[in-house]
C-alpha cells in the first residue's frame, strides 16, 4: 500500500565457450544479451530510477574498444539501454574477421562478449542523474586496471573510508558510498596489478609477456580483501576487470541477497533466485545462494570458485526481503507470505469476536495478495468441520498512479485520496465487518487519506486492518530508502503517548542524551518504546490515522516478532521492529536520527 523503495538488483553472465558456440546452439549472437535482459526484467520490481549494461570482450585486439557500458535513467531504462545495445553504431562483421558461425547476417554489437554485468538502481540517497546510475567504469591502458562495478548496498561508514582514501593522498570527484567504492578497490586492483608486474620482472619476463602474465594472474581475493575490509553495511558488489575477472561479495551478516548458478556453459548471478529459475529453466535447488562473507570469483579462464574474503558474522539476513521486496514467486518466499497470514488467524478472530459469518476479508493489493491466501486459510481451519463458509472479496482497487504535475498540496491529497478505489456492495452495511490485510504499515499516510476514507463508504460494522509485519519502529540503514524515524507512525505514536504521560517526560531528554554521549554503545532508541505494550501504541496509531468525520470504529493487528521468525526462519534481521541492527554503523546512525529529530523540534520552537 505505502510503496517501499526497493534496494537496487544485480545481474551477472559469464560465458564459457566461445562466442561462436552460442550463435550456432541459439542461433543467434545476442544469447548472452538476451538472458541477461530477462534477468533484468525480471528483477524490475528492485529499481525503477536507472539500469546499466556492462560488457567485456576478451577477444577484442589491442587497439580496439574492450569494455563497454551502456546506461539510462527512468522506469523504461532497461527497454533505452538495449535498445541502445541491439543497434550501436560500432558494428563487427564476421565474415572479414574470419569467425565462423556467425548469425543475423554477421552482424553484431559491440557489447557481444563473455561477461556481461547488469544494474537495476533505486537511490536510497536522493542523487538523481546519469552519474549516479550503475555500473561505474574506472579506465586505464592497462587492461588489468580496468574496473566495472555495480551492487546492491549501502554502507553506513561512508565517512571513515573517504577519510581514509584521502589520508592516502586520494582525492574522490565524488562523495559517494559507490564512487567511492569504485575509487578504493580501483586502488587495490592497481597494487595488485603491481604486484604481478614487479613478479613477472622477477621471473625474466619483458615486454608483452608481462601484460599476459598479469592478465592471467590476477588474484581478485586479494583486491576484494583488501577492500570490504573498510565496509560496515549492507552490500552485494559486483564488478568485471578489463582482463577478464568476474566477482561477487556478499556482506559478512548476509544483509543483502545473491544467488548463482553454473554449468557448462555460463555462471549467473542475480539478487533472487526465481530470476535464474525463471531465465535458464531451472529448479530451485540448482541455484545456490552466495553466503555471508562470500565472493563468487570467475577468471579469466573461465574457472569459478568460491572464496570466503570475511568472516561471517552472525546472520542477519533481511526478512522484508521476505515479506515485501523480493518476487512472490520464489518457492520458499511464498510458503513464508502464507505462513505470516495464517499466524495471524487467532488475533484477527479475537478483532472480531469470532464472527466469521458476519465478516469479509480482503487485501490491499497488489503485495499482499499470498498473505491473504494464508488469512483465509487459517480462517477456515478455525471453523467447525464441514464449515469452509468464508467470505472473501476484492474490495479494494489500485485504480490510478499519482501524477506529480500538481503542485498544490490540497490538490495533490485530493488525488492521492483517489489512487485506490472499492468495490461497492461488497458487503452488507452496518453489518459485516471488514477484515483487511497489508504486508507492511510504514507512514500511515495512505491509510489516512486514503484506504480508511474510501473503505468508511462501505458503511463497516468494523475494520480490522491487518498487518503481516510487525510495527516499523526503525528506518533501515543497508539500502532500504524507508522513511527517517520522524516519519514512521509507531514511532510518532509512541512519542505522542510520552508526551501526554507527565511521569514520563523526563525519557526523551534522557534517550537523547544518550544518543549524543554514547552513539554506538547500543540503540537508544529503543528505550522511546519500553513504557508501552504493543496494543497501547496500535490505539494511538489508529487515534492519529482516524480521518476525521470517519463512522466505522479501527483496530490494528500487527505480526508478532515471533510469528515473524516463525514464518522466516532463515531471514533473523528484524531491524526495523526491533532496533537490533547488526552493524555499528546501523546503532550509530540511529542514534543519530534521533538526535536530529530532537534538534528539529527544538530549532522549530525558537
Amino acid at each position: 500500500m505505502e510503496e517501499l523503495k526497493h534496494e537496487c538488483g544485480v545481474a551477472m553472465i559469464r560465458l564459457l565457450k566461445p562466442l561462436s558456440y552460442y550463435e550456432q546452439k541459439y542461433g543467434t549472437w545476442r544469447y548472452g544479451l538476451d538472458k541477461l535482459y530477462l534477468m533484468m526484467e525480471k528483477q524490475h520490481n528492485r529499481g525503477q530510477e536507472g539500469a546499466g549494461v556492462a560488457c567485456v570482450n576478451l577477444d577484442a585486439p589491442v587497439g580496439e574498444e574492450y569494455m563497454f557500458r551502456e546506461r539510462a535513467e527512468g522506469k523504461d531504462a532497461i527497454t533505452e539501454v538495449f535498445i541502445a545495445i541491439i543497434h550501436s553504431p560500432l558494428t563487427i562483421d564476421h565474415s572479414t574477421t574470419g569467425k565462423d558461425g556467425a548469425a543475423d547476417n554477421g552482424q553484431c554489437s559491440m557489447f557481444n562478449g563473455q561477461l556481461l554485468l547488469g544494474h537495476l538502481r533505486y537511490s536510497t540517497t536522493g542523487k538523481s542523474g546519469l552519474q549516479y546510475v550503475h555500473p561505474f567504469l574506472r579506465r586505464n591502458n592497462w587492461r588489468a586496471k580496468n574496473l566495472c562495478l555495480c551492487g546492491n548496498f549501502n554502507m553506513t561508514n561512508i565517512d571513515e573510508v573517504f577519510q581514509f582514501l584521502t589520508a592516502q593522498g586520494q582525492s574522490p570527484r565524488v562523495y559517494g558510498d559507490s564512487y567511492i567504492t569504485l575509487e578504493l578497490m580501483g586502488h587495490r586492483l592497481d597494487r595488485e596489478v603491481e604486484r604481478l608486474f614487479v613478479e613477472a620482472k622477477e621471473k625474466g619476463l619483458e615486454g608483452t609477456d608481462i601484460t599476459a602474465y598479469i592478465d592471467n594472474n590476477v588474484e581478485m581475493v586479494n583486491v576484494l580483501r583488501s577492500t570490504m575490509s573498510h565496509y560496515d553495511g549492507g552490500y552485494v558488489m559486483c564488478g568485471l576487470t578489463g582482463s577478464g575477472e568476474m566477482f561477487a561479495v556478499r556482506d559478512p551478516w548476509g544483509i543483502r541477497p545473491a544467488f548463482w548458478y553454473q554449468d557448462d556453459e555460463v555462471v549467473v548471478l542475480a539478487s533472487e533466485r526465481p530470476v535464474i529459475q525463471t531465465t535458464f529453466n531451472l529448479h530451485a535447488d540448482d541455484i545456490q545462494e552466495l553466503k555471508p562473507g562470500q565472493s563468487l570469483i570467475v577468471r579469466k579462464s573461465g574457472e569459478p570458485r568460491l572464496e570466503q574474503i570475511l568472516p561471517a558474522k552472525q546472520l542477519s539476513a533481511c526478512s522484508f526481503e521476505r515479506i515485501y521486496f523480493s518476487r512472490g514467486s520464489d518457492r520458499d518466499i511464498y510458503q513464508e507470505r502464507k505462513r505470516l497470514g495464517e499466524q495471524l488467524t487467532p488475533a484477527i478472530l479475537k478483532a472480531i469476536d469470532s464472527d466469521v459469518a458476519h465478516t469479509v476479508f480482503s487485501y490491499i493489493p497488489n503485495t499482499a495478495e499470498v498473505a491473504f491466501y494464508g488469512m483465509t486459510n487459517g480462517v477456515r481451519k478455525s471453523l467447525p468441520h464441514g464449515d469452509n463458509d468464508v467470505r472473501i472479496e476484492k474490495v479494494v482497487w489500485k485504480d490510478i498512479k499519482l501524477r506529480t504535475f500538481i503542485s498544490d498540496d490540497s490538490e495533490r491529497k485530493d488525488l492521492a485520496a483517489h489512487v485506490y478505489d472499492i468495490s461497492y456492495g461488497s458487503l452488507r452495511p452496518y453489518e459485516d465487518h471488514l477484515v483487511i490485510i497489508d504486508d507492511s504499515i510504514v507512514r500511515g499516510t495512505t491509510l489516512k487519506e486514503s484506504i480508511f476514507k474510501i473503505l468508511d463508504r462501505l458503511h463497516p460494522k468494523k475494520i480490522v486492518m491487518v498487518s503481516s509485519s510487525p510495527q516499523i519502529r526503525y528506518p533501515d540503514y543497508y539500502g532500504i530508502d524507508m522513511s527517517s524515524l520522524e516519519e514512521l507512525c509507531a514511532f510518532r505514536a509512541a512519542i505522542a503517548l510520552i508526551q501526554e504521560g507527565y511521569q514520563l517526560n523526563w525519557l526523551i531528554a534522557d534517550v537523547y542524551r544518550k544518543c549524543k554521549e554514547a552513539p554506538e554503545a547500543e540503540n537508544h532508541v529503543r528505550n522511546i518504546y519500553a513504557p508501552f505494550t504493543v496494543e497501547e501504541i496500535n490505539h494511538k496509531i489508529v487515534e492519529m490515522l482516524r480521518p476525521k468525520g470517519m463512522e466505522a470504529p479501527i483496530e490494528l493487528v500487527f505480526q508478532s516478532i515471533e510469528g515473524l521468525h516463525h514464518a522466516c526462519p532463515d531471514h533473523p534481521g528484524d531491524w526495523y521492529f526491533t532496533g537490533h541492527y547488526p552493524t555499528p554503523g546501523g546503532i550509530r546512525m540511529v542514534n543519530q536520527a534521533f538526535v536530529h529529530y530532537v534538534e528539529d523540534i527544538l530549532k522549530k520552537q525558537l
